[in-house]
């Protein structure tokens, strides 16, 4: 199967096919006798697994060392635990911080409601913030 093939059924750019080749998470395809690359239906599983841990916001080394665990036949749940287990608490951490931004932004508008509206700064709301 040839690259625009795989990219289509995967949803990826054949750019991205090959990336992922360079850096190792793909390995190299066998070659056609006129040089194109030659995938195959284990290539298409491999690239729809990135994808997949790539939307549940794996890294891409947290990706290659979870298919490192596959090649050496080990599994790699235990791993795969603990990082989901730090995304979870920085997503906590990142929802709190959020929501302290949007507390921040709310009074921000209030306080800007009531600035005067000069034509002799860049932005009187940005201005007259304190850091």
């Amino acid at each position: 199967m040839r690259i625009g093939e795989v990219a289509d059924k995967v949803g990826v750019n054949p750019k991205t096919i090959r990336y992922y080749e360079g850096i190792g998470l793909l390995p190299d395809p066998e070659r056609l006798a006129s040089g194109y690359r030659d995938y195959t239906d284990d290539d298409v599983d491999r690239l729809g697994f990135i994808r997949t841990a790539q939307r549940l916001g794996l890294s891409l080394s947290e990706i290659s060392e979870i298919l490192a665990f596959r090649e050496r036949e080990e599994l790699p749940c235990e791993y795969v635990l603990g990082v989901l287990d730090r995304q979870v608490c920085d997503l906590d951490r990142r929802m709190a911080e959020m929501a302290q931004l949007r507390k921040e932004l709310i009074a921000l508008k209030d306080k800007a409601d009531r600035l005067p509206r000069e034509s002799s700064c860049y932005c009187a709301v940005i201005e007259h913030t304190q850091l």
